[in-house]
């Protein structure tokens, strides 16, 4: 399997031969900011028309089909469109949280993307406690929902302000739980180390049946975590109009839009790497004919393949279930999805105790 690591390592040498160190770390470090910022805008896109086809086909319509060939072109025009709205500023707001709140909301996602390895070799950041520091990092985003919500001065951000953060909040429990049964098994939280022990068999597969339960609860908790429906309580148009982010325009607008259809793709994108072996293709022992015809594949193809297919799920989703109510919601997370977690989490310990897994 190609290793991405050879361009890095090409660049930096590159770089270091003709040059102070300091200055290479600088244009690294502007190259890497520049090329997340592009990934970032160009998935943000590729989802929305991803949903808006997604949704069209569930309901036997056609999407958007006038700007550009099959409609293609249509998110560019709408990204144009919030560009150039007026950012509005409303009597009785606190000024400078409701201008901060969207701007945590974004760094919580382009850092937690940052932290993905989209292919062998290829990853920004790369720590041993790679697991716990996206969850961590993951937990600034209900604060800028939370500040929206508080400073627009209005009662209906500010229920879906409560509403996101008591949601977010409960089924991160789930959500976390779900997460630490995989490094139970696996025995670290690195998250390469994690994919690289994928590549002779996933884990959802190697794990029995604790994993694959693991895996339906992450499912289940992150469509409630990104405040998709049905569990789209915080933006529930027919109670709160928009929910927290009622009262902002333009750009500023723009950058929930954009942080709610990224956090899709990184909580697909961590069930990949923790369920579905990330960028590892599928390896199955024995078969080496089957595996080296996989190996051909590039391995940000496996990832992000695998990536799109949990976001195909949670979107199945939001246009199969209807809409629940908050006692509802919370009911069944403190009730029955946390309970189930914790007792999937002993049953995991019990496998790995005993060596009942594959």
């Amino acid at each position: 399997m190609f290793d991405f690591g050879i361009w890095t390592s090409w660049f930096n040498n590159l770089l270091t031969g003709c040059m102070p160190g300091w200055a290479a770390t600088l244009i690294e470090c502007v190259v890497i900011g520049v090329l997340v910022l592009a990934t970032y805008a160009l998935l943000a896109l590729f989802y929305i028309l991803y949903e808006r086809k997604l949704c069209a086909w569930f309901q036997c319509r056609l999407g958007p089909m006038r700007v550009g060939k099959w409609g293609l072109l249509q998110v560019f025009a709408d990204m144009f469109k919030i560009l150039i709205k007026e950012l509005i500023s409303l009597k009785g707001t606190d000024k400078f949280l409701f201008k901060l709140a969207p701007y945590l909301v974004i760094t919580s996602s382009v850092v937690m993307l940052a932290c993905l390895p989209w292919g062998n070799g290829l990853q920004i950041i790369n720590y041993n406690i790679g697991i716990f520091f996206v969850l961590a990092v993951s937990s600034v985003g209900v604060l800028g929902i939370l500040l929206a919500g508080w400073s627009s001065n209005n009662k209906y951000t500010l229920i879906g302000a409560m509403r996101s953060g008591a949601q977010m909040v409960s089924y991160e429990l789930s959500l976390g739980l779900a997460i630490i049964t995989i490094v139970l098994f696996a025995g670290t939280m690195n998250i390469n180390e994690l994919v690289w022990q994928q590549s002779n068999g996933w884990f959802i597969f190697k794990g029995h049946i604790p994993a694959i339960i693991a895996f339906i609860i992450y499912v289940i908790a992150a469509t409630a975590e990104t405040n998709r429906g049905p569990f789209d309580l915080p933006e529930a148009e027919h109670e709160l109009t928009a929910g927290y982010h009622t009262e902002y325009s333009g750009i500023h607008f723009g950058f929930f839009y954009l942080a709610e259809y990224l956090n899709l793709f990184i909580v697909s994108g961590i069930a990949s790497l923790m369920f579905l072996g990330g960028w590892m293709p599928l390896h199955i022992p024995g078969w080496d004919g089957f595996n080296a015809v996989m190996n051909w594949i590039p391995s940000i193809v496996w990832f992000l393949a695998k990536a799109f297919f949990v976001s195909y799920v949670i979107i199945w989703f939001k246009w199969t279930f209807p809409r629940v109510r908050i006692d509802q919601m919370l009911a069944f997370e403190w009730k029955y999805l946390m309970p189930f977690s914790l007792a999937n989490l002993v049953l995991m310990a019990i496998f790995v105790a005993l060596g009942w897994h594959f």
